[in-house]
């Protein structure tokens, strides 16, 4: 039985504490993404933003946020996203990425994931843009994450 990913986040971000639970949860089920610590602000249909804070675990050698950290945070908003707006008989799972590092992160970032909402029901692959902005607005990662889809046995 699959999760209902967008039932789950709307009844935990209702309550203080409730979006960093939820993604413990996701870290729970999918471990790599813990070691960027993310945490989700915003999940629907369409949209995902996620933060990632910057530590010394997350850091490159010249001190900003390391380009490959980014990237992990840009699969983690693309592929939840994906979950929330396809229909529940469709799954996904990445293929591709092609990514560009735009600038240095010196601070906390922002993914933020979108999707075209139409009807999604047969075998196809789907282009995820990410964008990943600082604190300061400054984009400085795009990504294009590519997910295929197809419908669940």
């Amino acid at each position: 039985m699959a999760i209902d990913v967008l039932n789950l986040y709307q009844r935990f971000s209702g309550f203080p504490g409730g979006r960093w639970l939820f993604t413990r949860v996701v870290c729970f089920r999918a471990p790599y993404f813990g070691s960027i610590r993310p945490l989700f602000i915003e999940l629907r249909p369409g949209i995902a933003r996620v933060s990632m804070k910057k530590r010394r675990s997350v850091q490159n050698h010249l001190g900003g946020v390391h380009a490959l950290a980014m990237g992990n945070l840009c699969e983690l908003a693309a592929g939840m996203m994906t979950e929330v707006t396809l229909p529940r008989r469709m799954r996904w799972i990445p293929r591709g990425m092609a990514i560009q590092y735009l600038g240095q992160a010196r601070n906390s970032v922002v993914a933020e994931a979108r999707l075209e909402r139409r009807e999604y029901n047969q075998k196809e692959d789907i282009v995820v843009d990410v964008e990943v902005m600082d604190q300061a607005g400054t984009r400085v990662v795009r990504a294009q994450i590519t997910m295929y889809i197809s419908p669940r046995n």
